[in-house]
């Protein structure tokens, strides 16, 4: 069931509505014998913010790797408009500490997809990677190991991979989590700033701060769409008190 909240009168008129940059229609998609997300409709606004909150275990991690196309729906129907495969830049938790990688690295991964890992890197390769290390406020980091940087600098590189890739959708599973607020706020003025360059970004987040910061919220719960809009209009205290209510 969706369930759309009406805005309060007081409340600011909403933006109008983008276009979609992916819109999905009765999406379904799990894992072997454990159904996940439960004919889900909604659209992602083309360049734009779009936040997905949820407790866990509500689908929120799935949905991405549905977006990024890691995860095959089970049924439904899933249209992307963008021009390029997205750049999905997993949880921090996800990359183990013992890697022997340094921050480039790590980057220079993100050009796997164009290139291969076994492919020696063109100058244009180099090029995109430096200009990635450089957004990111990292170049001087390059030789250090993955494994020794603070949470916020690591997270920092695994985003310099996912714009290594040069997608126009980028999709990151909680990318604040532990983070110190000043890290926080960099990271949320960094996606900001590249969807005024063009870039569609998709979030998954328990950083309610982070959420309202969106342009559009996707509630999630037991693999269903629990309500989706503007956050004035669904990041209401009834809504998250129920959100979070035991079932």
């Amino acid at each position: 069931m969706t369930i759309m909240f009406n805005k309060p009168p007081s409340s600011p008129p909403a933006p109008p509505e983008r276009a979609p940059h992916v819109r999905f229609t009765e999406l379904c998609a799990g894992y072997p014998g454990r159904p996940v997300l439960r004919q889900l409709t909604a659209e992602i606004p083309a360049l734009a913010t779009t936040a997905l909150v949820g407790p866990n275990g509500s689908g929120k991690s799935t949905l991405l790797g549905v977006l990024a196309g890691v995860i095959p729906p089970t049924s439904g129907a899933l249209r992307h408009h963008g021009a390029r495969p997205p750049a999905f830049v997993p949880q921090r938790g996800a990359v183990g500490d013992a890697l022997p990688l340094t921050v480039r690295q790590t980057v220079e991964m993100g050009r796997w997809g164009e290139r291969g890992p076994w492919r020696r890197l063109t100058r244009r390769d180099h090029a995109t990677v430096d200009r990635a290390l450089d957004r990111l406020g990292i170049g001087d980091l390059a030789a250090r190991q993955l494994g020794e940087l603070s949470g916020g600098q690591r997270q920092r590189a695994l985003i310099a991979q996912g714009l290594a890739q040069e997608s126009d959708l980028l999709l990151l599973d909680e990318p604040t989590t532990g983070l110190d607020p000043e890290a926080r706020r960099r990271i949320g003025a960094l996606l900001t700033a590249l969807v005024a360059d063009g870039v569609t970004v998709v979030q998954a987040t328990h950083d309610l701060d982070a959420a309202r910061a969106a342009d559009r919220c996707l509630l999630l719960r037991d693999g269903r769409l629990a309500a989706q809009g503007h956050p004035d209009r669904v990041l209401t205290p009834s809504t998250l008190t129920d959100l979070w209510q035991p079932r």
